[in-house]
């Protein structure tokens, strides 16, 4: 396939893991870019910006295709060192940058200057039109039905999609709901030039979190995940288990402030969950496509299937109009 995104990453097919905090690992991202997408690695699940240096070298001795990096800003308990992260990214010789939260405006000409390409994660146009004045390379539009932070606005992507699309004049990635051929299909379609995948990525063999976890959200169906922090205005979409079940009910309580919940969803907790197999032990996030999701399989068996399906879908749909 080539698309804008395909020659901005350098990838065989437009299809992007997106950033996850402690599954974006060398594991994950060397085998989503050997199967011609691009992997991704999650700056922060590293504890220390000399540690993202090392998995990053870790990352080269598992893949020689092209990888990226994800550097989410946002708000957090304890200082984080954003700009020394940001600078080892610049240093670093990775060709791409995913930036997510608020505006990545402050790294811009670093990154620039190295030539890495900035992919900037946004949840309405609005955003999307601000990280393209700011000079990033494209954005990866998150429908209200991604998992993580989908934003206050509640757009799904059969909207959100091509009305970033016919905003914009860079490029585009689809990202919410993105699980199958088909779902690739519709969001090319739609205007996008290809897609970010996250839950069906943590869905498959190479994904650095206990079988227990994967198992038990590709049991769940559309209607497993639930909205939590929405009283909070910092609406989050995780899977529905118990310890989201509570902070549903805290966050609820008359007078309740992020103190109520900071516990349970401390992200300490979610990382012993992914890692023991305890389903119920922490936060798991996951978007609403765990409906179109039923087998773990290895990234290349996933990516060979989603390029398949889509090249079909839109064959199929070509067809139907056909005179």
């Amino acid at each position: 396939m080539k698309t804008r995104i395909t020659e901005l990453t350098g990838t065989r097919y437009p299809i992007i893991q997106g950033g996850m905090q402690w599954v974006g690992r060398a594991e994950l991202a060397s085998a989503v870019s050997n199967a011609g997408g691009l992997g991704i690695l999650t700056a922060l699940t590293q504890p220390t910006p000399e540690a993202l240096a090392a998995e990053i070298e870790r990352c080269r001795t598992m893949t020689d295709k092209p990888f990226g990096v994800n550097l989410t800003i946002l708000p957090t308990a304890q200082p984080v060192p954003y700009e020394a992260y940001a600078e080892v990214i610049a240093g670093s010789g990775v060709g791409v940058v995913e930036t997510a939260g608020r505006s990545p405006a402050e790294f811009i000409a670093r990154f620039k200057q190295a030539g890495v390409k900035i992919v900037h994660k946004c949840t309405a146009v609005r955003h999307a039109l601000s990280a393209q004045r700011a000079g990033v390379d494209a954005v990866s539009i998150d429908g209200f039905e991604a998992a993580g932070h989908p934003g206050e606005d509640d757009i799904p992507g059969m909207v959100l999609i091509p009305a970033a699309a016919r905003a914009l004049d860079i490029p585009i990635l689809a990202a919410g709901g993105m699980a199958t051929g088909r779902s690739m299909a519709a969001a090319l379609a739609l205007g996008a030039e290809g897609v970010t995948m996250g839950t069906r990525f943590m869905l498959t063999k190479e994904a650095p979190i206990h079988e227990a976890i994967k198992q038990a959200v590709v049991q769940g169906s559309e209607r497993d995940t639930t909205l939590i922090f929405r009283q909070l205005r910092n609406t989050a979409r995780v899977f529905r288990n118990a310890v989201a079940e509570e902070v549903n009910v805290k966050e609820r309580e008359p007078g309740a402030t992020f103190e109520n919940i900071k516990a349970l969803v401390a992200g300490a907790r979610g990382r012993a969950a992914l890692e023991s197999g305890e389903v119920d032990g922490g936060l798991v996030w996951a978007g609403l496509g765990i409906g179109l999701m039923d087998d773990i399989p290895t990234c290349a068996e996933l990516i060979e299937r989603i390029v398949g399906e889509c090249r079909d879908a839109l064959a199929r749909a070509t067809a139907l109009t056909a005179e």
